[in-house]
């Protein structure tokens, strides 16, 4: 039996991917660009074992088994890679045998937090090192699984090339900045809701692309423009441009999601409160300290330096306060909260409600996905899961 096990990062969109030009192979009508997240606090987790010993291909997610060859978007990527495997010279062994794959989150599934950004990428790339498949297509493979995993192939900040051509071949992720570039961005999700969303992505871009009057000159108009700023933004570590570009177009992107017919709420009235208390907080501070963006769903992500962590995180638990103790509430890397600044910027406004936030992550800019050790292994070496 021949096993790999590898975790890939989740990637929260900054300018956002909404539409496609190819359903089938997942060509977006708009070029997106990305911040890739830590491992450390939110990854996918998976092991690929092939054997002559299995009978048939199979595969656990979150430890329920899920149906594998009905599901063209991962046998397609399966094909991709085998496909690849057969042109080596001496593939480590037949391509033919059949597959166990086992793959984990450690953050909600479905709920707008990238999470099959992240499953498609760690599904690519476990497999690439399963097979011995070089990486340098592993991009445009990962992207017709899901089209925003291509972005979490990389760490930093991720551009997602829309292409031209019609078989997709150009419509690559590529680098813009590693980690090592901005290491101080900060990220504080603040999970609204953490159960399935109602209208799923897929099926909200296909309503969009149909109806919305918007969604044309989004693409045609406002990236092109955006993707250019904030590049130039990132180059320059300017992080007052960077929020704003970052907030207008996550803006754009649900003014878009109303102007579907019918339309697709993803922001909650608790996500409303969460981005009038951002613009709250930073005319308060006499600047740009913190930044929002939200992806199909109502869950935030706010964008900040390190150095403002504490002052922000103080200034989110006194507007939306709760029961539960700090570990519970407060996920991720740990935060020492010694400010009062927060009350003095905020001194005249009242708390939004008790217990509308369920946790917070806190975390940081990441690397791309990682071999792990064979101790790591999430199936056993009977090839069940453990």
């Amino acid at each position: 039996m021949f096993v790999e096990t590898c975790i890939a990062p989740v990637n929260i969109a900054l300018i956002k991917y909404w539409g496609k030009r190819d359903e089938d192979l997942i060509l977006p009508i708009n070029d997106s660009l990305s911040m890739t997240l830590s491992t450390d606090e939110m990854c996918a987790k998976t092991t690929a074992a092939a054997s002559d010993k299995f009978e048939k291909n199979t595969m656990w997610l979150n430890g329920e088994e899920v149906p594998f060859e009905e599901n063209p978007r991962v046998m397609r990527c399966i094909q991709e890679l085998k496909r690849l495997a057969s042109k080596k010279p001496s593939p480590k062994f037949p391509v033919e045998w059949k597959l166990r794959i086992c793959s984990k989150n450690n953050f909600p599934t479905a709920a707008g937090l990238a999470s099959s950004a992240a499953g498609y990428a760690c599904l690519v790339y476990t497999l690439a090192c399963l097979y011995g498949v070089d990486q340098e297509e592993l991009t445009s493979i990962a992207r017709q699984g899901s089209g925003s995993a291509c972005r979490s192939l990389y760490g930093g900040f991720v551009k997602w090339q829309m292409g031209s051509k019609d078989d997709g071949s150009d419509s690559i992720a590529v680098s813009v900045a590693p980690a090592t570039h901005w290491p101080e961005m900060r990220v504080l999700i603040l999970v609204v809701n953490d159960s399935k969303k109602k209208t799923a992505s897929t099926k909200g871009m296909q309503r969009a692309v149909v109806t919305s009057d918007l969604i044309k000159h989004r693409a045609e108009q406002c990236v092109p423009k955006r993707i250019s700023e904030i590049t130039a933004a990132i180059e320059a570590k300017d992080f007052e441009k960077f929020a704003e570009i970052t907030m207008k177009d996550s803006n754009q992107f649900h003014a878009i999601a109303l102007d579907t017919y019918p339309p697709c709420v993803y922001m909650n009235d608790v996500s409303h409160a969460i981005s009038e208390f951002v613009h709250a907080f930073n005319e308060a501070a006499g600047s740009t300290k913190v930044a929002y963006t939200f992806d199909a769903g109502p869950n935030a992500c706010l964008y900040l330096l390190e150095e403002h962590v504490s002052q922000v995180l103080e200034a989110v638990q006194r507007s939306f306060p709760s029961d539960c103790n700090s570990n519970e509430y407060l996920k991720g890397i740990p935060v020492k909260q010694n400010s009062n600044n927060s009350e003095i910027l905020l001194k005249d406004s009242k708390p939004y409600g008790q217990n509308l936030l369920k946790y917070v992550i806190h975390t940081k800019i990441g690397t791309g996905p990682k071999l792990l050790s064979k101790d790591e292994s999430l199936i056993s070496t009977d090839g069940l899961p453990l």
